[in-house]
């Protein structure tokens, strides 16, 4: 039986309230249901395998019927609770004589009895902290907050988290962010690490009714197998040997780990007497050199001999062996594994011990392959900041001068459904990194699911979705949300683009309302009202996904181009291009190379008239994704697409995001596409470069990035990626985010590069085909126009890269020119960069250009 505490935490973490709901997990959890067929190991050996613990049916959720419900591997968190037996809590002030407020109290199962900080006589002012002492070093990648359960006053509201091996020394925050002001346990992620000491450090009061910090009960998550900024070692030349391996009855040698084929296996013996556990296998790198975690696939034939228990030690001889760098029971699923180490080992060898098998089905063990990774090298790979979290899940999100990012969900913080005429939003300061909230209700607008397109003046406008005829806009002048005509057409999951025009065009959206065509249609913002467009139907542009148009018409890719035309590039494996002059029309513009249909998957616009397409898959979920990626370039009316390199991982559900230099770097996604799952989780980004048509691994990320995740590029060079889930009671709700520090902006130590700097010259309003006179300091090369973008459901129809023609004036002085043709600079606000020579950009200059 769990104790008390762990099972009140249980019920906790799957409450309707869950507002940061970590889910800490990637590709450990599984979905591959249990037959009831025999299945044996594979010299045939072994009895039927036991059915998997827990059910592996779907639960329901309070979610629109038009989406399927969260599967059970979702509703469970992948990193398991520890153990808190032997623990202590200390904290910088508490409660002792008006009431029982200990730090212990924290630890004591109870949540009846709680911290506070002290507040008879002379409250103690904010920030209050309190330190949890686990008495020994293991992974740790989240912190469980339980607010008290008698009353609102000392729920936390904006927060940090440290962490310490001895207590001492304590580094730059982990995690920080924003709560909600309610009474729900919160699970606030970091990168998994190993630790003794975490901190948490209340810097407001949620409600701000006075300077007060309470917890009922704080828990912590361990190893969630999901390493941040680390990446896979090259494995040539390495060897592997085994403690023992089936040689008789099959091929079950050790080697067979290494050689990158996972319908080859290492088994332990099982032919006459089996060997008994425990069994290890040991790869030599023949070469010392750091390493943070191991990675290990379980066989795709059988459950027979998957790792269950399991510690891993490392060594630089060979022979002498030190104490477990990781150890835990992975779950008895077919999905890949990784343990993350407690510290960064400098090794030739790394021995993994199994103890138990997975579903106790027999004394053997058996992996498909086995890899390791180290530590990231900044300059090749990034690196990733402290994870942010939010009040909400940030599903859609928009850039927006001032260095803020807008960000909604819906209706709730954490889930969707119905047409409920309000939206929950917030908004990240970029500079001081505080997340505000604010609920919307005076549009009468439940924003979930919408299309977004990024106005001439720089205004917002938000169409459809869960109130699927509504639109509104948000002016970041104003800070202030107002509503706008309502379309013609009732939509959800719709495709936007402004135009050239400085006209909204949209077109699908089955996911809300009636069925049928949903027949484009365009919004003035001189009249701020639509009109329809007959002779625009989406049936050209729909794939053919088995559910129909309700999937077959979702998340278009769209590219505006000169005189109010538009470029429709995909998901659909046909091309069109589309007039919105009069009733307008759509016509064909060919096929995607040899692309099948994309869903899920996202286009990028890297360069005047160019585009690169990435990933997705033939239907909207349950079909493998693709690691094809094309470039699609526009000619005057010809349009020609053609196979580019192919990604490292397939993806469905990523977000892809171009920089200042030209390089579009890909966040996130699965290999196979199931909503609210993260199983099949690609945690490694990537970085495609057009001079090659390669794509690099970058560090991977803490967080997996799958349905309703968003990126962004902010105006000083960097990503931000977050996000994914809203399923209400699920456990892969990510409210949280953290910033990508691309490779160009670092040095092999991780220090930032120099960089150039606008210093003046850029008005905040400019005209098309205007010169401006810029003045910046450093080594500059080039300047580029970066369209200010909105995200959501893996696609940013606003992102355009546009470089620009400029002469050095001398003393600092450039001569820019922005391109007079609007189908290439659209109007509205763009981030104005300069680049070295190198192609190190400068932090931007917002600037609209109309």
């Amino acid at each position: 039986m769990q104790p008390k505490g762990i099972r009140a935490l249980a019920r906790a973490l799957r409450r309707p309230h869950l507002l940061i709901a970590f889910a800490l997990g990637s590709l450990l959890v599984g979905v591959t249901p249990w037959l009831g067929v025999a299945s044996t190991g594979a010299g045939g050996h072994g009895p039927t395998p036991r059915p998997a613990p827990g059910s592996f049916g779907r639960q329901t959720a309070n979610l629109s019927p038009h989406h399927g419900v969260a599967p059970a591997n979702a509703m469970e968190p992948t990193a398991p609770v520890l153990d808190r037996t032997g623990w202590t809590a200390t904290a910088g002030d508490e409660e002792t004589v008006g009431e029982n407020g200990r730090a212990a109290n924290v630890l004591d199962g109870n949540a009846a009895t709680i911290w506070h900080s002290k507040w008879t006589g002379t409250p103690a002012p904010l920030p209050h902290s309190i330190t949890i002492d686990m008495h020994r070093t293991t992974v740790v990648s989240a912190l469980v907050y339980q607010p008290r359960t008698g009353g609102a006053n000392g729920r936390i509201g904006e927060y940090r988290i440290s962490v310490s091996a001895d207590g001492q020394n304590w580094g730059s925050p982990v995690a920080t962010g924003t709560l909600a002001d309610d009474a729900g346990a919160k699970s606030l992620g970091f990168a998994p690490q190993g630790a003794r000491f975490v901190r948490l450090t209340a810097l407001t009061e949620a409600g701000n009714r006075g300077p007060w910090t309470s917890a009922a009960e704080l828990n912590l998550l361990g190893d969630p197998g999901t390493p941040a900024a680390t990446v896979d070692l090259p494995r040539t030349g390495w060897t592997a040997t085994a403690s023992n391996e089936e040689t008789a009855g099959e091929n079950g040698r050790a080697a067979n780990a290494l050689d990158g084929d996972a319908a080859t296996i290492w088994h332990s013996k099982w032919s006459g007497t089996p060997a008994p556990l425990p069994h290890s296998i040991t790869v030599d790198m023949h070469r010392t050199t750091p390493v943070s975690a191991l990675v290990y696939q379980p066989r795709n034939d059988g459950p027979n001999g998957r790792a269950g228990a399991y510690t891993i030690t490392t060594s630089t001889d060979g022979t002498t062996f030190g104490a477990p760098v990781s150890a835990g029971t992975w779950r008895d699923d077919d999905t890949v594994k990784t343990a993350t180490f407690t510290r960064t080992e400098n090794a030739r060898y790394v021995r993994l011990t199994v103890t138990g098998e997975a579903g106790n089905r027999g004394p053997w063990a058996s992996a498909a392959e086995i890899r390791l990774s180290g530590p990231a090298s900044p300059a090749a790979h990034g690196s990733w900041d402290r994870i942010t979290g939010f009040p909400l899940v940030p599903v859609a999100t928009a850039v927006l001068p001032g260095d803020k990012l807008l960000a909604w969900s819906a209706y709730a913080v954490d889930r969707f459904g119905g047409s409920n005429g309000y939206t929950q939003t917030a908004i990240l300061d970029l500079k001081t990194g505080r997340v505000t909230q604010r609920r919307v209700d005076n549009t009468g607008h439940d924003m979930f699911c919408p299309g977004i397109a990024m106005l001439a003046d720089g205004r917002v406008l938000v169409t459809g979705g869960s109130n699927a005829e509504k639109a509104s806009i948000y002016d970041p002048a104003t800070d202030a949300w107002s509503a706008t005509t309502s379309m013609n057409t009732a939509r959800g999951y719709q495709a936007m683009t402004l135009l050239s025009t400085g006209e909204a065009f949209v077109l699908g959206g089955s996911w809300s309302g009636a069925t049928g065509d949903k027949a484009g249609e365009v919004w003035s913002p001189d009249t701020n009202t639509w009109r329809r467009l007959p002779g625009v139907p989406a049936a050209p542009a729909l794939t053919a996904d088995p559910a129909g148009a309700y999937r077959a018409d979702n998340h278009m890719w769209l590219h505006a181009t000169s005189g109010g035309k538009v470029l429709q590039l995909g998901p659909s494996k046909q091309m069109n291009w589309i007039t919105t002059g009069g009733n307008g029309s759509i016509t064909s513009a060919g096929t995607r190379a040899d692309s099948q249909d994309a869903m899920t998957g996202n286009s990028v616009a890297y360069d005047i008239g160019k585009l690169l397409t990435l990933g997705g898959s033939p239907a909207y979920e349950k079909t493998p994704a693709t690691r094809r990626a094309y470039t699609v370039s526009i000619d005057g009316s010809q349009v020609r697409a053609a196979r580019t390199g192919d990604m490292g991982h397939a993806r469905a559900f990523g977000n892809s995001v171009v920089l200042p230099d030209g390089k579009v770097a890909v966040f996130g996604g699965q290999a196979n596409p199931v909503p609210f799952s993260d199983a099949t989780s690609v945690l490694t980004p990537e970085l495609w470069d057009p001079a090659t048509g390669s794509f690099t691994p970058l560090a991977t990320m803490a967080v997996p990035r799958n349905y309703h995740s968003v990126a962004n590029l902010l105006p000083d060079g960097r990503i931000f990626s977050g996000g994914g889930g809203l399923c209400g009671d699920c456990a892969t709700n990510h409210a949280d985010g953290a910033v990508f520090t691309p490779p160009y902006l670092l040095n092999a130590d991780g220090s930032p590069k120099p960089r150039p700097v606008i210093t003046g010259g850029v008005p905040p309003r400019a005209a098309a085909g205007t010169s401006l006179t810029v003045d910046a300091q450093g080594s500059v090369a080039s300047f580029v126009l970066m369209r200010a973008a909105a995200a959501t459901h893996s696609t940013d129809n606003d992102q355009r890269r546009i470089p620009l023609v400029s002469t050095a004036a001398g003393n600092g002085t450039y001569t820019v020119a922005i391109p007079a043709d609007k189908g290439v600079v659209l109007p509205g606000t763009y981030m104005l960069f300069a680049l070295d020579p190198q192609g190190v950009p400068s932090t931007a200059r917002f600037i609209t250009v109309s």
